[in-house]
């Protein structure tokens, strides 16, 4: 995740990309990267909310499957574009002419495939946590952890938005970065507290 924030930021993409032949493959390598991310996080979610449905969709022949197709198809599609002159989010790359532009727009969605696969698998067992009975603290970062999913899902029809509403991308994304960074988080929170309270109510007990 390190790596993909790094790849994100303008100046250190140039760098590297230029380091790379300046054609975009940072980019690719981008997109990889975030696959992978996602692939491993998605199997800690699974992990720690025992959805073992979700587990199996992750990692067994359906996820590998999707994994490897999404891959495919990123790599195709970055294949065929025009990606001389390094420009992070490929922003030069689309303004070329028409038919890159296109390409890019197929190329992000071929980039958000498999991050909104994941997200979707998940989604059944954070709904489910959300209802439970766990803490309160567990049950509202399963429901940031779902509205993210939600908002990933959404954003597979981004090449089906008129270009006077593109904002609706922008909200989108920083909605479904948002609710999965401070879900996550909230997890993390909760672990620490629930970890400590066992420990935390034994050493006053002893006093």
């Amino acid at each position: 995740m390190t790596l993909a924030i790094l790849l994100s930021i303008e100046a250190p993409y140039v760098a590297i990309d230029q380091a790379l032949g300046g054609i975009n493959l940072a980019n690719l390598i981008l997109r990889l990267v975030i696959f992978a991310a996602i692939y491993f996080l998605g199997i800690r979610i699974t992990k720690g909310f025992g959805a073992d449905a979700a587990y199996r969709l992750i990692t067994g022949r359906m996820g590998m499957t999707v994994l490897a197709l999404t891959s495919l198809m990123v790599l195709v599609v970055f294949l065929m574009m025009d990606t001389a002159g390094s420009s992070a989010g490929m922003v030069a790359v689309s303004l070329k002419d028409s038919r890159n532009g296109q390409l890019v727009e197929f190329y992000g969605a071929a980039g958000r495939a498999y991050p909104a696969y994941v997200a979707l698998v998940l989604l059944p067992a954070m709904v489910r946590t959300v209802s439970s009975t766990l803490p309160a603290l567990v049950r509202v970062s399963a429901f940031l952890l779902a509205l993210g999913a939600v908002a990933t899902g959404w954003s597979l029809v981004f090449p089906l938005i008129p270009p006077e509403f593109g904002f609706v991308e922008f909200v989108i994304n920083y909605v479904a970065v948002l609710c999965f960074v401070i879900g996550l988080a909230l997890i993390g929170v909760a672990g620490m507290i629930y970890r400590r309270g066992p420990s935390h109510q034994k050493t006053s007990t002893d006093k």
